[in-house]
């Protein structure tokens, strides 16, 4: 398998056409529907552009620094890798360059927070972020820990900050279709739900070595435990360790888990049990996150949602098992399936997509550029698509996912008060001890 960010390229470079074929899988009755519906990203006037900053200035940083660019003006750079702060640099010469992220919060003058750093540094960067009085996107999962989303969602409350996930498959119309066909009834009595993610990584041991010039590893590794440089622990692959995220579970799991919550109109709150196994051990000395695994979850109206990793798909998306089901989200009910990824939208039935939806329909929350979303939010104080709430249960249901793999048992999951029942050793999972001198509080 080829490195990650080597095909991360590949997926930029696809992105125009997935976005073509999955438009040309929509029925023509939901394609009128949204083309009467007026856009809500609206260009703002050259007086009317919010100053942003950039904290995190990796590949997935700049794209979303290009994407707001459209709607602000970006000041500032932020990054502990002076290659990548160079980088940034290199596209934005007179945003001005930082190391330390607290600096670019004392700015009076920075009025939106564009969070790409690694999943570790996301809800500590959120936080100080909204106590300074600055909006927030931040890109998923949202949080390393379910305690971590807890504590974004009391300070976004506080202070009255916006705050925007990137899930951005919410803003996409083909995945609010499909919410929408399942939320109205039309594959019956909704029984289960079936996600399949990519595969991650399984290689290993690795070994130490020098920290790269200009890398300040010990700030990228925060608050998470003290370790030798191994360079597969960071950029690119830094996901594959449990200190930083949690596989392909947190990465791609936020991304589709998050749209069975709202398929299931669940989306603020949860399962009622959880129990999941890894279908491989981990080789010891190297990545930690299981590569390859299954989850099952039951919720309270007794929906079940199976969610596995599959090898018909590489790290972008690529088939490497034609015979193997493509990563995406199926909706099983009474009378009928749809599925629905990225790329397209079917259903066991023709009829179930081409069937306009009745007037009076239970309508979804309607996007259709998450950026885009996010800015007006910022000027109308409205909640975005994607809020800070919903951001953390979607990262939740995948934590608690990670939480059974690790235990190897079946856990009992009180959603409203977002506890474990009867379990005090999974409740420690909840949260993580952070490494001095860091801090959630201020």
């Amino acid at each position: 398998m080829k490195h990650p960010q080597i095909k991360m390229d590949r997926r930029r470079f696809l992105k125009a056409t997935v976005a073509l074929t999955a438009a040309s899988t929509l029925p023509p009755w939901f394609l009128e529907e949204c083309a009467a519906v007026p856009a809500d990203a609206k260009v703002p006037g050259p007086n009317d552009q919010p100053a942003i900053a950039l904290v995190g200035c990796g590949g997935m940083g700049r794209n979303d620094a290009k994407n707001a660019s459209r709607f602000g003006r970006l000041v500032a750079v932020c990054d502990v890798d002076e290659a990548r702060l160079a980088q940034a640099k290199e596209e934005w010469p007179d945003a001005k360059a930082f190391k330390d992220f607290r600096k670019v919060m004392e700015r009076d003058d920075i009025h939106v927070i564009l969070c790409g750093t690694v999943d570790h540094w996301h809800a500590l960067v959120s936080l100080v972020a909204m106590r300074a009085g600055k909006d927030v996107y931040c890109e998923k999962s949202l949080t390393l820990t379910i305690d971590e989303g807890q504590r974004l969602v009391k300070v976004a409350r506080q202070t009255g900050r916006i705050l925007q996930t990137g899930s951005q498959q919410r803003s996409q119309r083909i995945f609010r279709l499909a919410c929408e066909l399942v939320r109205n009834g039309r594959i019956g009595k909704l029984k289960h739900v079936d996600v399949w993610l990519p595969a991650g990584l399984r290689q290993g041991p690795f070994s130490p070595s020098a920290v790269p010039e200009g890398f300040d590893f010990d700030f990228w590794l925060g608050p998470t435990p003290k370790v030798d440089y191994v360079k597969e622990r960071t950029h690119g692959t830094f996901r594959y360790w449990w200190d930083y995220a949690g596989g392909t579970m947190t990465d791609w799991g936020a991304h589709h888990n998050d749209i069975v919550l709202w398929g299931l109109g669940l989306d603020r709150s949860g399962p009622a049990s959880i129990q999941a196994r890894p279908r491989v051990q981990m080789i010891p000395g190297g990545y930690t996150a299981y590569s390859e695994y299954e989850v099952h979850y039951t919720y309270a109206n007794g929906v079940t949602h199976t969610c596995q990793s599959t090898t018909a798909n590489g790290i972008d998306g690529s088939v490497v098992d034609p015979k193997g089901p493509l990563h995406g989200i199926k909706f099983e009910g009474s009378d009928g399936w749809i599925f629905v990824t990225r790329e397209r939208i079917e259903a066991s039935n023709d009829d179930l997509l081409s069937t306009p939806l009745p007037a009076g329909a239970l309508r979804l929350y309607e996007s259709g550029d998450h950026m885009g979303n996010f800015f007006d939010c910022i000027r109308s104080r409205k909640p975005p698509i994607c809020d800070v709430e919903i951001g953390h249960r979607s990262a939740s249901l995948c934590h608690l996912g990670v939480i059974a793999l690790r235990l190897g048992r079946k856990l009992k999951w009180n959603p409203q008060k977002e506890q474990f029942i009867g379990d005090k050793q999974a409740n420690q999972w909840l949260a993580r001890e952070m490494r001095k001198p860091w801090s959630y509080e201020p």
